[in-house]
């Protein structure tokens, strides 16, 4: 989507609500503007230090920071904190709510996830929705059963909306490339904590071994690989070579993708399991959604009741179910091809999205 030129901070138009969005970059946040002006202007997220001026990158985002919202609180109207709150401690995060409540900017906040799918230990993401969530003026989860936890644990109502559409409007039509077998597709990106790879990987092979014409990719991004980055991780890499050995899987390993080779590698799956042991929503979900290919995963969060998908046990406390996996792989091999998203009912939730965050932040600011 072409990014959109801002008016200057102080420029409004009548009725424009003005919203200070942590990050207004990310895809979800993009997506939840209408494709025609809706009233609401998001401002750019501003560059954080060391970040190229030609970059679109957001963390970390410098609206967290106190100061700037004592500088620019004239600028904008609500504050809206979606993601990258990672880092920031609970006085932190408490700063930054004191310094709203005193030039009297409301908060939004979207509950995206309840567990931080990139830390292992829960606490330091409790402590943080501890701070933000009692704090806030209005907010939004995507899933009925992320409402209820809220809830159950902080007595809060959450307004559900659901995810926009991640793949962009023009590519939600095209066809997907024609295919004689039935592949799943497994891909661990840069082994974020919440993955557990080799077990889910190891009964995928059984489960393709048994199908006439089905095959398993196993994807990888190269910092695994790399003995000075985080995530190596030099055993899984052994165990993944020794089953690609075997001819159970294809294993590729490869730098990040841009957003094109991502929705290619999407399209070129039937079947794309996700590896989590805890959770609660799915990009990941939704942009296979978008694409028409088949997603497992797991029943440790809400994502069943975010788009249509396939179930299977695993979560940190039983473990991996095995044969639902293996059921999970068969239902996709024998109903083929999974629903599919149009663009007219992206297009259509989009707009709906747009009108109902406008109505959100006229509530907060009332």
């Amino acid at each position: 989507m072409p990014e959109q030129l801002s008016p200057p901070p102080h420029s409004r138009s009548r009725d424009e609500i003005r919203v200070a969005s942590v990050p207004s970059g990310h895809v979800y946040v993009r997506h939840c503007s209408a494709t025609d002006p809706d009233g609401v202007r998001r401002l750019k997220d501003p560059r954080p230090n060391g970040a190229p001026r030609t970059s679109r990158r957001w963390w970390p985002p410098v609206m967290l920071d106190p100061d700037w919202v004592n500088a620019h609180h004239e600028d904008f109207d609500v504050f809206h904190l979606h993601f990258g709150f990672d880092a920031q401690s609970p006085d932190q995060l408490s700063a930054l709510v004191d310094a709203l409540g005193r030039h009297g900017k409301p908060l939004v906040h979207t509950v995206h996830q309840l567990r931080n799918p990139r830390q292992r230990d829960p606490a330091a993401h409790d402590a943080a929705l501890n701070v933000v969530i009692p704090a806030a003026d209005q907010l939004i989860t995507l899933t009925p059963g992320a409402a209820q936890s809220i809830r159950d644990r902080w007595n809060r109502t959450a307004t559900v909306l659901p995810h926009p559409h991640v793949v962009e409007l023009q590519r939600l039509g095209r066809p997907r490339p024609p295919r004689d077998r039935f592949r799943v597709g497994v891909h661990a990106k840069s082994l974020r904590a919440n993955m557990s790879v080799l077990p889910v990987v190891q009964v995928l092979a059984d489960a393709v071994r048994d199908l006439p014409d089905a095959e398993l990719q196993v994807n990888i991004h190269r910092e695994v690989a790399d003995p000075a980055a985080p995530a190596h991780a030099p055993q899984l890499l052994q165990e993944l070579e020794e089953l690609e050995g075997r001819g159970r899987l294809t294993l590729t390993v490869h730098d990040s993708y841009d957003d094109d080779r991502l929705w290619d590698y999407l399209s070129s799956l039937d079947l794309s399991v996700l590896p989590y042991l805890f959770g609660t929503h799915s990009g990941w979900l939704e942009a296979c959604h978008d694409l028409g290919t088949a997603v497992a995963a797991p029943d440790c969060g809400f994502y069943a009741q975010q788009r249509p998908c396939l179930t299977y046990g695993h979560t940190q406390r039983g473990g991996l179910d095995e044969e639902s996996l293996r059921e999970a792989v068969r239902t996709a091999y024998e109903e083929r091809p999974a629903p599919r998203a149009t663009a007219q009912h992206r297009t259509r939730e989009r707009s709906e999205l747009a009108a109902a965050h406008r109505d959100l932040y006229g509530s907060a600011l009332s």
